[in-house]
């Protein structure tokens, strides 16, 4: 149990745990640091998947189509900031007992927290709408499914995540990891075909001020950041962090502290990794070969094959966006769930909430592709990704303060420069958000 301390710092005691099916069924045991590091290695590539579905991929091929390799300095920075706020959220989640979800429960209002819930709920639906689109896209382009059939064919992969579930949490994070190693080598196949410029590349993550000066580019690097730095994947990781055995004294939960920032550190690198990959293939291919109106899938699955030159390029990558759009759909599962329970403590099953779930995504998702076709699916996929975007700070705000509460964290409280640090990114993101929403109402952009 949490010690009082921590516990004093709330306005309700700490009730069940969320996915309390898998709460602690993963040893630690004892042993050396790699194999303790083992252990808890899993959770941060469950997390690492929202940060590479397939809203990324959107405006990731928007912003290299479009500016070269200039918003390769978002990506890094919008990395940064998930690392920082990842580890935030597995201390919060290890010290406190609590998912971010009922924390923010036992510490608002009842009106405050259902508020919170809902706009929670809005996020999850975009993020599910991306992946729903996604990896119907990728069935067109493999198969020639029709898009509408291919985004009711996307409902049925709840039958999937309800055997994994069922097998053991690790077999789950097993596929998560192959299917993240399935696109990142299919990313470094695409890289080495299109021969990008290494010193473009590396000037490319310098920051530049005409983001900021361009609305166009402000636009997109917003929807970088949005689908990067995910408000569900807070949720997501403030509960999966608990699927650990560790002791729950002061020197247990500092190594599992230690150790859940490993994962998700490393984790996330990799997503770094994909979504630069992503924008450097669009700059290296279309942006260079002036065809800088790129932005859907489809186009850039279209080109790649005449433009490279290497048969099978454009096969790679909708093979990639496939294992992309169901990777996501695993973790997609789980974020609702804890949400759904955390925030109002009512447990359904699964296979229900997912269901629920699906269909928000599925009828914008269908109506958009039978009325508007594949451009329309497009620009909903950007969409959904400005609208994760300006939810973020819901739940970055109440992260930062939780955590930065000694009442609440004890001895685990965010230190002053950390504190300052995780303040500075909080502020960053809402007033990125602040100024895209000028932008949009003052006719500027969209």
């Amino acid at each position: 149990m949490a010690n009082s301390v921590i516990e004093s710092g709330w306005r309700h005691p700490r009730l069940a745990p969320s996915l309390a099916e898998v709460y602690r069924t993963v040893p630690v045991g004892a042993g050396g640091w790699w194999k303790k590091a083992l252990a808890f290695a899993g959770p941060g590539y469950l997390v690492a998947v929202g940060y590479m579905d397939p809203g990324n991929w959107a405006t990731d091929l928007a912003g290299g189509a479009r500016f070269g390799y200039t918003l390769l300095s978002v990506i890094l920075l919008s990395n940064l900031m998930a690392i920082l706020l990842q580890g935030l959220a597995a201390k919060l989640g290890i010290v406190t007992g609590r998912d971010l979800a009922q924390a923010c429960r036992d510490h608002y209002s009842r009106p405050v927290s259902f508020v919170l819930w809902v706009l929670c709920e809005i996020a999850i639906a975009a993020c599910d709408l991306a992946e729903v689109i996604g990896s119907a896209i990728a069935l067109n382009l493999l198969f020639g499914i029709p898009l509408p059939w291919g985004i009711l064919i996307t409902s049925l992969d709840v039958l999937m995540i309800l055997y994994l579930q069922h097998r053991g949490f690790r077999l789950l994070e097993a596929l998560v990891i192959v299917l993240i190693a399935t696109i990142a080598g299919c990313f470094l196949f695409e890289i080495l075909i299109s021969k990008p410029d290494p010193m473009a590349v590396l000037t490319g993550f310098v920051p530049s001020a005409s983001i900021l000066k361009d609305p166009d580019k402000l636009y997109i690097a917003i929807g970088i950041l949005g689908a990067t730095v995910m408000p569900h994947n807070l949720y997501l990781h403030s509960s999966i962090v608990q699927t650990r055995s560790y002791e729950e004294t002061p020197a247990g939960r500092k190594e599992a502290v230690k150790f859940a920032f490993l994962d998700s550190t490393v984790a996330l690198s990799f997503a770094l990794f994909i979504n630069a990959a992503i924008l450097i293939v669009a700059a290296a291919t279309f942006h260079r070969a002036g065809e800088t109106g790129v932005a859907e899938i489809q186009d850039a699955y279209r080109l790649l094959t005449p433009l490279l030159g290497v048969t099978g390029a454009s096969a790679v990558f909708a093979f990639a966006l496939l294992a992309s759009g169901q990777n996501s759909t695993l973790t997609g599962t789980l974020a609702g769930q804890i949400v759904m329970e955390g925030f109002l403590n009512i447990r359904i099953r699964p296979w229900l909430r997912r269901l629920i779930t699906r269909l928000i995504a599925i009828v914008p998702a269908a109506l958009t592709a039978i009325f508007f076709g594949a451009h329309g699916t497009a620009q909903l996929l950007i969409l959904s990704q400005v609208i994760l975007s300006l939810q973020l700070s819901f739940a970055v705000f109440p992260l930062v303060r939780f955590t930065s509460d000694r009442l609440k964290m004890g001895e685990f409280v965010n230190p002053l420069w950390l504190k300052v640090l995780a303040y500075v990114v909080a502020v960053a993101i809402a007033g990125f958000n602040a100024w895209l929403l000028v932008q949009i109402f003052s006719g500027l952009v969209g």
